[in-house]
């Protein structure tokens, strides 16, 4: 599946949110109060308290869900049955030698995060069915990244620029090769 549509021009907003606010429900609010059709985040400031992320090993039938504030390795071997220790141990040697793609592997899929975190950036479609990611700092200056599921609880601001592509419209399809619905970009129709 391609999706494609043509040059469009572009209209901007923007937004603060408060403290306690859920950022993603809070902006996909915003996004039908104000009837946007081809929305998508410019930039954004600001920080979380809590956030639920699918990191990007996930499918569409196995988000392995671990809480945690911060998952490290030895969090993940102590997960893990004695059935698959060997095939662990296998993967951990790889690790050590900075094979990223075998790093994915050893990791849950969603993690739960709970603290004070900086929005280092976030980006992302925001029609009915949102597609957004974020990279959030913690207090050491750490990064985490990933899909946003949700709870994403405003510290102390938000401030969103949202962008709308004004002649677009974006909707979502099931792809099957990936099991996740995908982004369709249509000629915004008048209804």
């Amino acid at each position: 599946m391609s999706s494609t549509g043509g040059g469009s021009p572009l209209r901007v907003h923007a937004v603060r949110f408060g403290p306690g606010q859920e950022l993603l429900a809070s902006l996909q609010a915003f996004v039908e109060e104000n009837r946007l059709r081809a929305p998508f985040i410019i930039t954004c400031v600001g920080s979380v308290t809590k956030a639920t992320l699918r990191l990007a090993n996930a499918t569409a039938a196995n988000t392995n869900e671990v809480a945690g504030s911060s998952v490290q390795a030895c969090d993940v071997l102590l997960m893990i049955t004695s059935s698959l220790r060997s095939r662990l141990w296998r993967l951990w040697k790889e690790l050590l030698f900075c094979r990223h793609d075998v790093m994915m592997l050893a990791f849950p899929q969603v993690i739960h995060l709970s603290g004070r975190f900086e929005i280092v950036s976030l980006v992302g479609t925001l029609n009915q069915d949102a597609h957004v990611h974020i990279c959030l700092s913690d207090s050491e200056g750490k990064t985490v990244g990933g899909h946003v599921m949700g709870d994403l609880e405003v510290f102390t601001t938000a401030e969103v620029v949202v962008g709308e592509a004004v002649d677009l419209q974006f909707t979502r399809e099931l792809d099957e090769r990936t099991g996740f619905p995908e982004l369709v970009v249509q000629p915004c129709t008048d209804e």
